[in-house]
């Protein structure tokens, strides 16, 4: 069975936006709670939907074992690499709803690092038969190479910039909060002897989520529309490292995060 026999493939996750996860969500990322009815702050959608698997239903890096859902990839590190969303209506608080998943597309393709097998992913999250959020999400999956430790491209100078501390406890609270099991996020050995890392990594969901709050804590009257976002290397904790942007034309912000060794994540977002 051939990976690009995946496309096609669907799944569908049934979740209650609850307050009491809401309620760690919000403690891990420094935020006030939203009360029920009000709207779920953006992107922590991602906070829900996962399917708790028992430990021996994971492969040895903490993600559910492979050939599942998702194509095999065998001897592959997994990455989440980037990808894009439109915010149509906001997520309620304290309320059911629905995520259809669909794989749309599967390529190989050779890098610089060897052979990377893309894999991408649409989410459609739906309130009361209602579409609230279609997002395409992007997997990457490597061979076992060095990691990227600088990408060489200084940071601009932002409009709006702010510092993060990812710390430890961070990481390990937002795959906590998130069900995500992948061990380079806090198990230093792990991450260190197995995968090659200098330390624990920083997910790219949360930095993604930090840029766009950023923004948000910016440019609080903004209504956001589309977002997207592409991994450029990872970051490693407790370094600390800046996100920020700039308004670049009308209704339109580049957002980014890095630190002294470079860009990590750049950002796009559409904004009315």
């Amino acid at each position: 069975m051939s990976a690009t026999d995946w496309i096609g493939r669907s799944e569908t996750a049934h979740d209650h936006l609850s307050h009491n996860l809401l309620k760690r969500i919000a403690a891990t990322l420094g935020e006030s709670v939203p009360a029920e009815g009000e709207a779920v702050a953006p992107l922590w959608q991602w906070c829900f939907f996962q399917d708790p698997l028992p430990e021996s239903a994971l492969g040895s890096d903490g993600h559910p074992a492979r050939g599942g859902f998702l194509p095999p990839a065998d001897n592959r590190n997994r990455m989440w690499a980037g990808g894009r969303i439109e915010f149509l209506h906001p997520l309620r608080a304290g309320e059911a709803a629905t995520r259809v998943s669909t794989i749309t597309q599967v390529e190989e393709k050779a890098g610089r690092t060897g052979v990377l097998l893309f894999v991408t992913v649409r989410h459609d999250y739906s309130q009361d038969g209602r579409l609230a959020i279609r997002e395409e999400q992007d997997i990457v999956y490597r061979e076992p190479t060095p990691p990227k430790t600088g990408s060489g491209d200084a940071l601009a100078q932002g409009e709006w910039t702010e510092t993060v501390e990812p710390t430890p406890t961070l990481l390990f609270r937002y795959s906590a909060a998130t069900f995500n099991g992948h061990r380079i996020h806090y198990d230093y050995p792990y991450v260190t002897g197995t995968e090659g890392y200098a330390g624990l990594v920083v997910h790219g969901p949360l930095i993604a989520t930090l840029n766009l709050r950023a923004f948000c804590r910016a440019h609080p009257d903004a209504t956001l529309r589309r977002f997207s976002y592409r991994g450029v290397r990872p970051l490693i904790a407790p370094q600390p490292f800046e996100v920020g942007g700039r308004i670049c034309a009308p209704g339109v912000a580049e957002l980014w995060a890095g630190n002294a060794e470079g860009l990590a994540q750049t950002a796009q977002v559409h904004f009315e």
